[in-house]
C-alpha cells in the first residue's frame, strides 16, 4: 500500500486538474486542490530550507574544500528570512517598497543576477566561437546565419549597415533580420514546443497510469 496509495492520489489528483477545464460543475474541485498544492508547497518550502541548512552545515563543520562558499550561501539565507519575517513596518508585506527586504532584492540581489547573466552569456559567446566551424554545408549555414543575427543586433552593425548607401538606403539589414527572426528562428521555435508538448503529454500520462514511479524514491 505505500505505492499504491500515492498512486491513487496522483491518479485523482491529475484527472481532476485535467477535467476541470471541460466540466464546469469540477470547477470549485480544482480550486480546492490548488490550495492544498499551495499548502504542500509551503512545507516542501521548509523541508528545502532545513535540509540546505544540514548539508551546508555539514561542510562548514567538515570545513571541507571551498566552505566558505557554503558559509556565504547560509549567511545570506539567513540573513533574507530575518529582513523578510521581522525587520518591516507594521502593517507592511516584506515586498513593499522601502522594506530592507526590497532594498536587498534590488540592490544585492538584481546586481548579482546580472553579473551571473553577463558571465553566462560571455561563456555561450565563447562556447559559441569554440563551436561553430565551417566543416559541412550545415555548420556553414549555422556560422553564416549566426553571423548575421548577432551582426544585426549590436550597434556596430547597425553603423555599418546604416553608412552603406544602398544597404542604408532601403534597411537591407533590418529586412533580413526580420526574414531569420521572423521565419527559420520562428519555425524552429515551434518545432521544438511542439515536441516538447508531445514529450509532456506523454511523461504526464505515464505518471497518471503509473507506469513512471521514479517520484516515489527506489528503482522502479
Amino acid at each position: 500500500m505505500k505505492r499504491e496509495i500515492p498512486l491513487l492520489i496522483t491518479l485523482v489528483a491529475g484527472l481532476v486538474m485535467i477535467l476541470q477545464f471541460y466540466a464546469t460543475p469540477l470547477a470549485w474541485l480544482g480550486d480546492l486542490f490548488n490550495d492544498f498544492y499551495n499548502i504542500i508547497l509551503t512545507f516542501a518550502y521548509v523541508l528545502g530550507a532545513a535540509s540546505l541548512l544540514m548539508v551546508n552545515g555539514h561542510k562548514i563543520q567538515r570545513q571541507v574544500p571551498g566552505w566558505g562558499y557554503n558559509l556565504v550561501l547560509l549567511v545570506s539565507l539567513l540573513v533574507t528570512l530575518f529582513l523578510g519575517l521581522f525587520l518591516r513596518p507594521a502593517g507592511h508585506l516584506p515586498i513593499d517598497e522601502g522594506t530592507a527586504f526590497d532594498w536587498l532584492f534590488n540592490h544585492v540581489f538584481t546586481p548579482l543576477s546580472a553579473a551571473t547573466y553577463s558571465l553566462l552569456a560571455f561563456f555561450i559567446a565563447s562556447a559559441s566561437f569554440r563551436a561553430f566551424k565551417a566543416r559541412s554545408l550545415e555548420s556553414t549555414l549555422l556560422l553564416g546565419t549566426a553571423f548575421l543575427v548577432m551582426l544585426f543586433r549590436v550597434p556596430l552593425g547597425e553603423a555599418l549597415w546604416n553608412n552603406l548607401p544602398f544597404l542604408g538606403r532601403y534597411d537591407i539589414g533590418v529586412i533580413i533580420e526580420d526574414w531569420i527572426m521572423g521565419g527559420f528562428n520562428a519555425a524552429g521555435q515551434r518545432a521544438i514546443m511542439l515536441g516538447a508538448s508531445v514529450g509532456l503529454i506523454s511523461v504526464s500520462l505515464k505518471i497518471l497510469l503509473g507506469i513512471e514511479r521514479s517520484y516515489l524514491g527506489g528503482t522502479e
